[in-house]
């Protein structure tokens, strides 16, 4: 089982993709978009997922690229400030840890650019699987000895598998829409929060004050097509209408931002993250949604983990993958949950379930 073919090259299929390099794996990533997308909000990299990249050899690099905010503050509609802190921010936390927060397509360039030898087939996407055999939108049909699903929340790869997306998905009440923007705030390492009764969001700076990342979201659940941009677009638009503070200016900038990206804010939740030579990795098998705050954290641990077991032995890998894994993520899951219900998880508490991983050795 040498022959592995990863869908999605945002953080979980890079990151497997490198392990499975330095595991003598040969490695194809297919990828819906023409290159790696750009735009994202911030993540943050915590726990066992440190440990991670610094097996990489990315710690520093990582460390380079961190958001390096001062602090935060909330206002209201009139941008009246109501509270300030330089000890925390919303996007991460508690500033005293050695967490890093980082853009997501820096993370997703610098674990493209990690590994050597790795086949990337951007601008494609699976169509079908049978045992073996996958056949593509656009490249010719090929065997892989193993399929991994590394492609979101809305995973084409868990559909054609484990059925339709409605099965495993929980909305947790809320859609987010995030996109670059000049710093028009002139913020400096800094957040400003706006929140009302059904729209909120916020504005960071982003990379050196250069630019901003502009966060809007709205409560309720609202069906929408997850890849139509324009209309995405529009709901915002019609969403924060007459809302105050800066937001007609950050609707401005949203139709002319090239990285546009919107979803809800919701969970996957499996009993079973494998089905015969197809495993899921990530948001696919087990998001935990911004909510969380570790997305990306189990994304990276997902990926050295299952890379390792894969190596080690491949009749017992998945099984053993979810034996390690699972606790953890139920464990992140469910402080996104508490974090829903509004008074959010004691910051101990958060601590505790972000290191309550041993990272295996391989």
């Amino acid at each position: 089982m040498k022959n592995v073919l990863i869908s999605g090259a945002s953080i979980g299929g890079p990151a497997l993709a490198y392990w499975l390099r330095r595991h003598g794996f040969t490695v194809t990533v297919v990828e819906r978009h023409r290159a790696l997308r750009p735009g994202g909000q911030a993540i943050d990299v915590r726990g066992p997922a440190l440990e991670v990249v610094e097996r990489m050899g990315l710690g520093d690099r990582l460390r380079s690229s961190s958001t390096n905010m001062r602090g935060m503050n909330v206002v209201d509609a009139d941008g009246t400030e109501l509270f300030r802190s330089t000890t925390h921010t919303v996007s991460g936390g508690d500033l005293s840890s050695p967490d890093i927060e980082l853009l997501r397509d820096d993370l997703a360039r610098m674990l493209f650019d990690a590994a050597d030898g790795v086949e990337y087939l951007f601008d494609d996407t699976i169509t079908s699987i049978d045992g073996t055999r996958v056949t593509f939108e656009k490249a010719p049909p090929r065997d892989f000895d193993v399929v991994v699903g590394a492609d979101g929340l809305h995973s084409q790869v868990r559909r054609l598998v484990f059925g339709p997306e409605s099965r495993f998905v929980s909305h947790l009440g809320t859609n987010l829409a995030v996109f670059t923007a000049p710093n028009f705030l002139g913020l400096d390492h800094w957040q400003t929060f706006q929140q009302g009764d059904v729209i909120g969001g916020g504005i960071m700076s982003a990379r050196s004050n250069t630019e901003c990342r502009v966060y809007m979201g709205f409560t309720g659940e609202v069906d929408f097509d997850h890849r139509d941009v324009d209309a995405q677009r529009r709901l915002i638009a019609e969403k924060f209408e007459g809302a105050g503070w800066v937001w007609p200016t950050a609707v401005k900038h949203m139709w002319e931002a090239p990285d546009f990206h919107m979803d809800s804010m919701s969970q996957i939740r499996m009993d079973s993250w494998s089905r015969g030579t197809v495993v899921l990795l990530g948001d696919a098998g087990y998001c935990g949604s911004p909510l969380s705050g570790q997305g990306t954290s189990m994304a990276l641990v997902g990926a050295y983990v299952l890379a390792g077991e894969l190596a080690k032995d491949p009749s017992t890998a998945f099984r053993r993958y979810e034996e390690i894994l699972r606790p953890y993520v139920l464990a992140n899951q469910d402080i996104a949950l508490k974090n829903q219900a509004g008074g959010g998880a004691p910051t101990d508490e958060f601590a505790e379930v972000v290191n309550s991983l041993s990272l295996p050795t391989y």
